[in-house]
Parts: C-alpha cells; structure tokens; sequence
C-alpha cells in the first residue's frame, strides 16, 4: 500500500471547513485515552445541546457548552502517567472504570481498589499497592486536577471562551459538595460544568447498558452527583425516540453539525489549524513524562530539514502540522508500554506499533488533516520495507514520509528515554543515524538534518530571543 502524494491546499473559511468538524473529529483521540469507545465526546456533546434545548439556554450558552463537552478530556494525558503509576495497571483501563463506578462512597472506593489495582502482580503485591493508595487520600484529588486544569488550560490556549475553560475545569465537581477538586457546591459550580458532568456519566452508562440504566442511574445521583432541576430535565426528554436512536449510530459526528448552535459556526483559517495542531500536540506529549516535548521536537526538525531542502514557508507550515500530530495515536497506547524501562515484550511491542494505526485513523476524519494522514503514519516506516505497520519500501514513501521519520528519530535519540542510562551526546545521535542512513532511512533527509543542526549551533552563537532559544533547546535535547 502505497503513501498518498500530499499537497498543501488552502484552509481560508472559503474552503468551509468549520472549527467543529476538527474539534469533534480530534475529539476521538481523546475518548481513546479515556478508555472508552470513539465517539464519546460527540455523543456526551449531542445530550448536552439535546438538554440544553430543553432548558433553554442562550446561543452563546450553547456554544460554549458544545465545545466543553467536545474538549471535557483535552487534559486526560496528563495524569495518564501518574494513574499507571499509583495503580500499577493500564491507566485507559483503570479511566474506563472510573466512569462506571460510584466511588464517592469508601465501601465502593475500597472494593474497586482490590478488584482493579496491580492486576499482573501477586496477592501480596497487589495488598501493599492497596495499603499504599490509601495512605494517599489526596491522590484522586491531585489527578481530577490536574486533569480538569490541564483540560482548561488547553481549551483557552486553543481560543475558547472562558466559559467553555470554565466547563471543563468543573467537569467532576459534585451538586453535593463531594465531587473533585475543589469541592465545590449546588451552584457554586458552574452551571454548564454541572450540565457536563450529567451528560458525560449518562453517556457512558447509556453506551454500556442503555437507556433505562443511565436515566435509573442520573436519578439515583440527583442531588448528589447531579442537580436535582438538570436530572429532572434529562427525564423529560426520555421519550424523544429519535434523538435517543441518532445516539446509537457507529459515527455520531454526522448528525453534531444539526447541533451546533445557530449563528455561533466558525471557519477555521491557517492560523487557527496551527493553534489546533499545538494544542493537541500539547495533549500528545503530557501522556508521557518521556515525551514531554517529543511532537514539538520532531516538528522542529521537521520544518528545519525542509527548509534546507528548500521548502518555501507555506509548505513548511503545512508539513509541520502533520509533524505535531504524527504521534496523536500514541493517546490511545497504555501507560505501561510508554513508559516501561526494560524491553518490550513480542505483544506489547505490538501494541505499540499499532499507535501509527490509531493515527492514521483519526488524522484521517479530520478536514484539512485528513489530506497528510498517511504520511504522518508513515514515521516508522523504512526504505528497506523492515519499519512499521505496512512495511512500505523506498518507492512506495514520499519525500515528506521520509523526512517525517528522520525528524522522528533525531528528537528520540536526542531526548531522555525510560530505557537509557544516560543522555546521548550530538556525536552519538548522528553516528547512530549515519549507520542507518541509505538502507533504511533516508540520505537526503539524513544530510539536510545535519545542515540544519549545523545552522542552529552557528546561531546559538549570537544573541538569540526566547523562541529561538526553545528550538535550540528542542533540537538539542
């Protein structure tokens, strides 16, 4: 199977690709960090504008909301490590079950540590991990957190308005006071953080066991988890047959255009994808503490490689939107592989190598991304056809596909990994790649990242601002 030839085409509002269509497509990535099935976002977003209808609330209301239920997980990577961490099991999983069980109560809390904590581990082991989380009963807290911080962060940096910042921030607070994590109460809360945190629970319960269960389940919480006034609107609304029906569809993404509010649609334009692509390469590299910077460091080699080969500007910009998000599979690859110290077994290995996969797939529903979505999956592939997943050969991989994987090598070898003793030195980095240069990377791309290496430490040379400065220190590791 051959990589598609990719060419840069214009992203003005004129070519009608909304914000929404991106967001609700990336918003995939998210559901698969989470643990649950693609679509949760979108769907957790289609109950939100069905409830918000009932209650009536203003345009501008609505919108904040459709892109607070789309973004409620933009900072689940960023406790991905530390729950693979405090559980010592696959943090997806351990996300996943999170959603379908009350642990408010302690009885629930404890029973589900002894059924999901340390699952590989002896029956000693797994009681100490136990008998250690509960010596941390500030854990939960710090993860909700930091979660909902990060998510925050991520939606205002991405241009939203503070209400829908506000939205995710507030995503697990509880109408009762027992919610994280701030604790916060009734309407303390704000009130379309209250409106997330039902739909995002009844969306879950819904998908698992249907209807029936996630309405038993919003009314059994009301006053609780939820506000008794937004649960009683939920209930109002169970006998809309067909809205309910257009739920239970394999891509609930096309029928969320219907739901946007009116008036309030937005065109995306090149700087808006670059701000995207920034923002979801952010979400990207915080799932591991290992990549921290890797989606911006490959960009960075990227784009740099480009321009000695002499790329013009609206080139580079493009192919470095597809270095940003060559990695937005690895969102859906547990913790336990990321970041595991020793070698990878045969089978974790081949979950690792099915993140490229997970990219080609998403990148591939996203307008205005969808067009490089095989070569930003291509970055494992070698001119030999031994890389992965399609072991595409030489005349199968464009240009583009190749630099992408000299980028990708670069920034790894020059960034600190759980399974190196030490930092490699510039030296060593390119010994390495020079050994593979020919057979299976490619030469061309391989000498015009040693020019542009070589550009970088000239200009380190003179007096440099803050963003030269961080792309040296990308490069350099």
């Amino acid at each position: 199977m051959a990589v598609l030839e990719c060419t840069p085409r214009s992203t003005s509002p004129a070519s009608a690709v909304s914000r929404a269509d991106v967001i609700s497509a990336l918003s995939y990535a998210l559901d698969i960090t989470e643990g649950q099935p693609e679509g949760h976002a979108a769907k957790s977003c289609l109950i939100a504008m069905r409830l918000a209808e009932e209650i009536g609330l203003t345009p501008d209301e609505r919108s904040a909301l459709f892109y607070g239920t789309l973004m409620k997980d933009a900072g689940c990577s960023s406790n991905a490590a530390k729950v693979c961490a405090l559980f010592g099991a696959d943090d997806r999983e351990i996300k996943r079950t999170f959603k379908i069980n009350d642990l408010t109560k302690k009885a629930n809390a404890l029973s589900y540590m002894f059924r999901h904590v340390a699952p590989d581990q002896s029956p000693l082991a797994r009681a100490a991990k136990v008998l250690a989380l509960m010596f941390q009963p500030s854990a939960g807290r710090d993860l909700i957190q930091t979660r909902c911080s990060r998510g925050a962060d991520i939606a205002a940096k991405l241009g939203f308005p503070a209400e829908t910042a506000d939205t995710i921030r507030a995503l697990d607070e509880h109408w009762d006071g027992g919610g994280e994590p701030f604790g916060l109460r009734g309407e303390q809360i704000p009130r379309l953080g209250r409106i997330a945190c039902l739909v995002q629970t009844v969306e879950v319960y819904f998908s698992t066991y249907g209807l029936a269960a996630a309405l038993q389940m919003a009314n059994e919480r009301s006053g609780q988890w939820f506000d008794h006034d937004l649960v009683k609107a939920l209930l109002s609304i169970q006998h809309d047959t067909a809205f309910w029906q257009s739920l239970d569809t394999p891509n609930p993404r096309l029928t969320l255009a219907a739901w946007e509010p009116e008036g309030q649609r937005q065109w995306v334009n090149d700087e808006q994808l670059d701000v995207i692509a920034e923002g979801f390469a952010d979400v990207i590299d915080a799932k591991s503490p290992w990549t921290s910077r890797h989606s911006h460091g490959v960009a960075a080699a990227t784009t740099g490689i480009l321009e000695v080969m002499g790329y013009d500007s609206d080139q580079r910009r493009y192919w470095r939107r597809a270095a940003l998000l060559h990695d937005i599979g690895k969102l859906g690859v547990s913790n336990t592989i990321l970041d595991k110290p020793g070698k990878l077994t045969a089978e974790e290995f081949t979950q690792m190598k099915g993140h490229v996969s997970h990219t080609r797939r998403i990148l591939r529903l996203v307008p205005c991304f969808n067009s490089f979505a095989d070569v930003a999956a291509a970055h494992h592939e070698k001119l030999d056809g031994s890389g992965y997943s399609l072991g595409l050969t030489a005349n199968e991989l464009t240009r583009e596909a190749r630099v992408l994987c000299v980028a990708d090598i670069f920034d790894a070898l020059s960034a600190k990994r759980p399974y190196r003793d030490r930092n490699l030195s510039m030296d060593e980095v390119f010994q390495i790649m020079g050994r593979e240069a020919g057979p299976k990377i490619c030469p061309e791309a391989f000498e015009a990242l040693q020019c542009h290496v070589a550009r970088q430490a000239s200009a380190s040379d003179a007096v440099i601002g803050p963003d030269e400065e961080q792309l040296l220190l990308s490069l350099h590791g």
